[in-house]
């Protein structure tokens, strides 16, 4: 059922969608990234407009995020570790970011659930290790 009371959209709020956004963006490596980067990177985990601007006003909201001028900045500091929160799997995938195929997967581990695959490059991307 919707949240008629939300002025956040017309997503539920148990949607699993909107929490692993939430979770992702609070593990972002950047300072500040502009709004458009921020949005690939949560179309890692819906390409859904709706959703996608209900993780960004309720990372606002909760403080995960402050938004002013097209820019975004993260204020978590517990970035993912790749260590302890990606894990490797092998098969065949396609890439969440990219769509390239893969043999080796990363997914990274969020207490929201888990996120992926991507490719070796697209995980650096996807948590701010590379521009």
């Amino acid at each position: 059922m919707p949240n008629e009371g939300d002025p956040l959209e017309d997503v539920e709020i148990d949607d699993d969608r909107v929490e692993r956004g939430l979770a992702l963006l609070a593990r972002l490596e950047h300072d500040q990234l502009p709004l458009p980067d921020a949005v690939d990177r949560i179309e890692t985990v819906t390409s859904d407009p709706t959703v996608t601007r209900t993780i960004l006003d309720r990372a606002e909201l909760h403080g995960i995020i402050e938004r002013e001028d097209g820019i975004i900045r993260p204020k978590s500091r517990q970035y993912v570790r790749f260590e302890r929160d990606v894990i490797t799997k092998d098969g065949d995938f396609s890439c969440r970011r990219c769509g390239s195929g893969l043999k080796t997967g990363y997914f990274i581990d969020l207490e929201a659930g888990e996120l992926g695959p991507f490719g070796s490059s697209c995980i650096r991307k996807v948590t701010g290790r590379d521009d």
